[in-house]
């Protein structure tokens, strides 16, 4: 195996895509591409010509399957268990143990023209803010609709117990996010039962965000009333 290797390191970039190619054609496809008949490139391709908008909801169904690969395997080690959620929920993951459950909606921080995207510097001077750069996670739901006359997509308070930002816009790296509890977030000024759309993250963990899911966990579990840097 390794003669192998050192003879594909020492192929042309031509010669390497040849190889590929072999390889691609031997090697069972993902899933997907067997369903859509299409190459993982044609799919990434097609992704990379699409707008800002089809591209951030695919950022966004991407940090929730990176949420379940990285932050779910500690917990389910430490003993919870992971519910199948049934219709269309509030929140992404269901969490059980003990008898106690938790609803964790995950989100990912806001970008604007490819940059993560800065707290408004009038809203921060409303709030009792850490020093640094404060970010934004947008909190509503991707889709607008209407149910008895009420819009559908804001979040209401007691739609989710925790909420999961992934900072992968500021940071690079999928694999790290911030916790809050929810009903810690901050409230629309017209309805106190809505959720605000844009809620602040700051940079580092603080004694409102952290990056650790289960000290998320015990605030929740604590029943600890607060709000967002009042």
């Amino acid at each position: 195996m390794d003669q192998i290797l050192h003879l594909i390191e020492s192929l042309s970039v031509d010669e390497m895509r040849t190889v590929r190619d072999h390889l691609r054609r031997r090697v069972p496809l993902h899933p997907l591409e067997e369903a859509w008949g299409a190459t993982a490139e044609a799919i990434l391709t097609a992704i990379a010509r699409s707008t800002d908008l089809t591209q951030r909801g695919i950022r966004g169904i991407l940090a929730e399957a990176m949420f379940e690969q990285s932050v779910l395997p500690p917990m389910v080690s430490a003993g919870w268990n992971t519910e199948a959620i049934t219709g269309d929920q509030a929140f992404d993951f269901l969490l059980q143990k003990n008898g106690s459950r938790v609803r964790i909606q995950v989100k990912l921080q806001r970008r604007e023209r490819g940059t993560p995207k800065d707290y408004a510097a009038r809203s921060r001077a409303a709030l009792n803010c850490p020093e640094g750069r404060i970010y934004v996670v947008e909190v509503q739901k991707t889709r607008s609709g209407e149910k008895n006359g009420e819009k559908t997509r804001p979040y209401r308070f007691g739609d989710f117990d925790l909420l999961a930002v992934s900072m992968h816009p500021s940071s690079g790296d999928w694999n790290r996010f911030f916790f809050t509890v929810g009903g810690w977030l901050l409230p629309r000024k017209s309805d106190a039962t809505l959720i605000e759309i844009f809620q602040p993250v700051p940079e580092h963990p603080d004694g409102f965000w952290t990056d650790d899911a289960s000290l998320a966990v015990q605030w929740f579990q604590s029943g600890v009333q607060r709000r967002m840097y009042s």
